[in-house]
């Protein structure tokens, strides 16, 4: 029997982008969508143009997409104008984008407090502004807003609101939860209803998680008929957030009563990289991961000691409902050495570094992880240096080149114009085979100009880093006060295209930002296969 196909509706971007604390730069924006495409997300929802400056820029330019349609989201025209004359539809048309989400209401109570208008205009309302952009060639759906409330409260009006989109020639017509308190068998129950109406394979759910039920929600909706989901990575959004699609995705691929009936556009392989997806997301925005998530967190296969302990290291399965490398995460037994060494072995078998079980030094290596992390390093966010270290301890890393000294000045002072400025300057001495070189370089503080002052001359290695850039630079603090741990992380970035990131940790932020640069000019030199 064939499957049928789910689509999958990420508003990390825009709905995300509400939640308290997240704030995306048009570079964060263009990294995580980039990302959700390669997931296979089939809509990635950018935000709301003509709403901020940054939206606006954002959809000037269609992204490069290989799988997802990129989404423009806003308003349905304003009670009292056509759609010719209203600003926020016009902007949506001009959106360099594959498909538009209007938003309208679709409870009598939120059309009467909220918009102040009639039922009949609010109708309107979406039937003009989907014929609009049907008209103009996009892919149109509608969130209607308040659905499952305003179906309590008047269940012929939200239908009508449902309806007017629908025939109008929208493509998903998607139920809101917004207010998120509405139950898993109310939810089912009621889209089963709007079925009735409209087809499931034209319907959606769009659920937050007020009750701690959105997943549980977009689930029951998809049990009683529709057949698009909503949601954000790590369930971002306003208040308690939204489905969190990082629980929804393998929910739908691997438990059988959802495998077994439906297909998404997330492949196997690019499942395996959901828990990667999830932490770079939280990298992004320099907040701590959730530990205790489902399928992603660091803890979701994590056992101590007991008997817990005792049997999973006899068959997993006795206390694991899925395999963890599916989804990209890996088992960890905090009981023995051998649940330590088995760890480090499959962190090396997935580096690909080359290794040989027998060698005392994969101990040592376990050993020196063990002491690192305690002191702040977390080498799950930080693969190269991983990597590094790993080769360091099994004694297949070269010294290429040693830095001497280094020295960072930062001076506040007045320029030519009589204006009070603050410059950086750094000076590195580094000794290559011998042969010592001694370089300056001033920087847009002091963490740049020591990167440049150190990329800026290592002799026969200087060939191998030109193509070499940091893409991304974060910093966070482990603990309090003036003499707080610091954590650096840098993304770098080579000619070839390829990503990694490196970590340094220290009580002073220029020493933590130092051992990342080292690492990152290392891992390149090591990626390159550079001769000592």
């Amino acid at each position: 029997m064939s499957r049928e196909r789910l689509y999958l509706f990420d508003t990390t971007l825009r709905d995300g982008a509400q939640t308290n604390g997240v704030d995306f730069s048009i570079h964060d924006k263009q990294l995580i969508a980039g990302m959700l495409d390669e997931l296979g997300i089939d809509y990635v929802e950018g935000g709301y143009p003509g709403a901020n400056p940054s939206d606006t820029e954002f959809f000037s330019e269609k992204p490069d997409f290989g799988h997802a349609r990129f989404t423009a989201f806003g308003m349905t025209r304003r009670a009292g104008r056509s759609v010719s004359n209203d600003p926020g539809v016009a902007a949506l048309l001009e959106a360099r984008a594959d498909a538009i989400c209007f938003v309208a209401k679709s409870s009598a109570y939120q059309v009467r407090v909220a918009l102040e208008t009639t039922k009949e205009e609010n109708i309107a309302s979406i039937r003009d502004s989907v014929t609009a952009a049907k008209n103009a060639g996009r892919e149109v759906m509608l969130d209607c807003e308040h659905f499952f409330d305003g179906y309590r409260e008047d269940p012929e009006f939200a239908i009508a609101c449902a309806k007017a989109a629908y025939e109008s020639g929208a493509r998903w017509v998607v139920l809101c939860d917004t207010n998120g308190g509405t139950m898993p068998d109310r939810i089912e129950a009621v889209v089963r209803e709007v079925t009735k109406h409209i087809p499931g394979n034209h319907l959606g759910i769009h659920a937050h998680n007020d009750t701690e039920q959105a997943v549980a929600n977009s689930l029951a909706a998809v049990r009683g008929g529709v057949r698009h989901i909503q949601g954000t990575l790590n369930g971002l959004g306003e208040r308690c957030g939204n489905a969190n699609l990082c629980s929804i995705i393998p929910t739908l691929k691997l438990k059988p009563q959802f495998a077994d009936a439906f297909e998404i556009g997330v492949t196997d392989e690019k499942l395996a990289t959901l828990t990667r997806v999830s932490r770079t997301l939280d990298e992004i925005l320099n907040r701590a991961p959730d530990r205790h998530a489902p399928y992603v967190g660091a803890s979701a296969f994590v056992t101590k000691t007991g008997i817990h302990a005792s049997a999973i290291l006899k068959d997993p399965a006795t206390y694991e409902h899925i395999t963890p490398e599916k989804v990209g995460n890996h088992r960890q037994v905090l009981v023995s050495d051998q649940a330590g060494r088995s760890n480090v072995i499959a962190e090396l078998e997935k580096a690909g570094i080359p290794f040989d079980r027998n060698d005392p030094k994969l101990n040592r290596l376990i050993d020196e992880m063990k002491s690192r992390e305690a002191a702040g390093y977390a080498y799950e966010s930080a693969n190269a240096s991983f990597d590094l270290l790993a080769r360091r301890t099994l004694g297949k890393v070269p010294e290429y080149f040693r830095v001497e000294q280094f020295d960072v000045n930062v001076e506040q002072r007045y320029n030519a114009m009589g204006r009070r400025v603050t410059v950086a300057m750094a000076v590195v001495k580094v000794d290559v085979g011998g042969e010592t070189t001694i370089s300056a370089a001033e920087g847009n503080g002091p963490v740049n100009a020591l990167d440049v002052a150190l990329r800026k001359d290592i002799g026969k290695y200087q060939k191998y880093i030109e193509g070499l850039k940091l893409t991304d630079y974060r910093v966070r603090i482990l603990n309090g006060g003036t003499e707080a741990i610091t954590r650096v992380l840098i993304e770098s970035e080579d000619e070839l295209g390829d990503r990694w990131t490196t970590i340094g940790v220290s009580s002073n932020v220029i020493d933590a930002s130092f051992q990342a640069l080292m690492d990152s000019v290392v891992y390149k030199l090591v990626k390159s296969n550079a001769p000592v």
